[in-house]
């Protein structure tokens, strides 16, 4: 009896480890990739749009999302990071072809399912039950 109970707690400890770094890993990610997209928002907002300088900053934010989307797709539900890739995809795609309004309506859609993750993942009573 004393051997299941070790075990369990055991178990019980490597959970709340675990999710212990899933949850900070999911937050930093959060916030590195939604100051990026604040940052791409800003930009594209200006009065005098600036392209250089709007793809320096898609660029920069693809290459973050692929850092981040290789490691939060270890423990997040695919569905989640496909919606997110794929409003990110019509994001750049407006961008190319100059149509920045529409580009900032799928930027907030990509910053609300981004910030979406970290609620929807966190380790609380309301997500348990």
């Amino acid at each position: 009896m004393l051997k299941e109970t070790i075990i369990c707690i055991v178990i019980v400890i490597a959970i709340f480890f675990g999710n212990s770094i899933t949850q900070n890993y999911t937050k930093e990610s959060v916030i590195e990739l939604s100051n990026s997209l604040t940052a791409l928002r800003e930009q594209i907002a200006k009065d005098e749009i600036e392209t250089q300088k709007i793809n320096e900053e898609v660029d920069n934010f693809s290459k973050k999302w692929e850092e981040r989307h290789e490691k939060l797709s270890y423990y997040i539900e695919h569905n989640e990071l496909e919606k997110i890739e794929t409003s990110l995809t019509q994001m750049k795609s407006f961008i190319e072809t100059g149509e920045y309004g529409d580009s900032i309506s799928e930027l907030d859609t990509s910053a609300f399912l981004i910030r979406h993750i970290e609620d929807r993942y966190a380790f609380n009573l309301e997500n348990i039950f």
